[in-house]
């Protein structure tokens, strides 16, 4: 590994075939839930957590937290998938209302949660192989916990998640 902060060539190598990997198989996947269920990727993360909760609803701030979307997109975002039959805003106990999970909704996601799962066998699980998957996993967590700790220790407290 270099110490300073340019890559070497094996290392620069190794960068930008994880991107094109990430970007084309990214795209792939978007295109396919676009032309095959008329999903966008967006729809479909919100519609996977919503449809994972418990009660099938969640409040926009945990659905923000678990997209790492700003607020201003979620709430532009959910206005959009109301409009559309797929999720609705209710009011609950608390100050801000919680997003449900229509049965538009759900009808979208069940249909569409088996392609797209075997899309992924196909284009990444069987790819890698389990011991690849596995070293592949062990390495996403190693870089998530690397980055949250900066961000928890090197970043001022304004710009916190950001930095």
């Amino acid at each position: 590994m270099g110490t300073g902060p340019w890559l070497d060539d094996d290392e620069q190598k190794a960068w930008r075939s994880y991107l094109l990997m990430h970007k084309t198989l990214e795209t792939h996947m978007e295109r396919h839930l676009q032309r095959e269920f008329g999903l966008s990727k967006s729809d479909f993360e919100i519609l996977v957590n919503l449809s994972e909760a418990e009660t099938g609803r969640m409040r926009a701030f945990e659905l923000g937290q678990a997209t790492q979307w700003e607020k201003s997109r979620m709430s532009h975002h959910l206005t959009r998938m109301e409009k559309r039959g797929l999720v609705r805003r209710e009011s609950c106990d608390s100050r801000y209302p919680e997003v449900a999970i229509t049965d538009e909704g759900r009808a979208a996601i069940e249909a569409c949660a088996p392609e797209h799962a075997a899309r992924i066998r196909k284009f990444f699980v069987d790819v890698f192989g389990p011991d690849r998957l596995a070293a592949l996993g062990e390495a996403s967590d190693e870089v998530v916990d690397t980055i949250r700790k900066h961000e928890a220790s090197d970043c001022p407290p304004e710009v916190r998640g950001t930095c």
